[in-house]
Parts: structure tokens; sequence; C-alpha cells
């Protein structure tokens, strides 16, 4: 039987240590917090990018996720427009400066991201823990599946 506490453990530390990591890298090359990063990101990837599509893809609150463009904007990396649709939002946009910090930063992010996971695990079992991480952060918007017995396939029986 797996050891869920210590699971949980290995899970939640070796997450602070790849955030801190990848953390102090981004600022000390480019200045940019890690926060900062994923934000910019979703800006990068999101047509007319509100505050809630950010706060909603990082699973973050939306006051959160204010202060957080907030910092984006005052650095330079961002600015807000009115909301054609919705006078009460804005819309998001990185500006050339944010485009080019994300850039250069995002090769910095995928070197470490290769470092700490490409270079210690198989494709197979990279893949495999793509698909396992996957169907947890799944099946935690939904309500629990009670599992009977101890197999490691995808079906699921509900008692």
């Amino acid at each position: 039987m797996a050891d869920l506490k210590q699971l949980f453990n290995d899970l939640i530390r070796f997450e602070i240590d790849l955030w801190n990591a990848i953390d102090a890298r981004l600022r000390g090359e480019f200045g940019l917090p890690l926060g900062n990063f994923d934000a910019m990101q979703v800006v990068a990837r999101t047509p007319s990018c509100r505050v809630f599509d950010i706060a909603r893809e990082l699973a973050i609150t939306v006051g959160g996720t204010s202060k957080v463009v907030d910092r984006i904007e005052a650095a330079g990396h961002c600015v807000r427009r009115s909301n054609p649709d919705d006078r009460r939002s804005s819309i998001i946009e990185l500006t050339p400066a944010g485009e080019a910090v994300l850039a250069e930063a995002t090769t910095a992010f995928e070197s470490e991201l290769e470092l700490r996971f490409g270079s210690v695990l198989s494709a197979r079992s990279l893949t495999q823990l793509c698909t396992t991480m996957a169907k947890l952060r799944s099946a935690g918007t939904r309500p629990p599946v009670q599992v009977h017995g101890d197999t490691d396939t995808d079906t699921e029986r509900t008692g």
C-alpha cells in the first residue's frame, strides 16, 4: 500500500523546490518573478485576456490576480485597455517589452524544466507523470469517486 502521507509530503516539497528554483533563475536573469511569468503566459495565449481568465487558469483569486497584473503593468510588461464588450472589465495585453522578456524567460523556463524533469525521467515515465497529474487535477474538480481494489487502470468502480 502506498504511503499517501509521504506522497503528499514529497509532492508538496518537490513543488516548492521546483517553484523556488525556477523563480530564482527568472528573477536573477530577467528580474521577472515566476508568478508574473505565469500570468504573462496566460495573457500571451488568451485573446482578449481579462483578469478573470488569468485567475481561472492559474486557480488563484481574482483579487490576487489583479495585484499580479498591477505589478506586471508597473514593470512595463502589460497594459490594460477598456473591454468593448464589458465596461466592468479590462483587456490585458503584453507590451513589446513584455513580449520580449516573456520570450527570453520562456527559454530559461523550458531549460529548467528539462533539467528537473527531462534529464531525470525517461520519455515514458514523463508521459505517464503528465497523464497522472492531469488525471489528479481533473479529479480535484469533481466529487471524489469511491474506488475499490488496488488496480492501476483507468477503470474505476463506484460503490
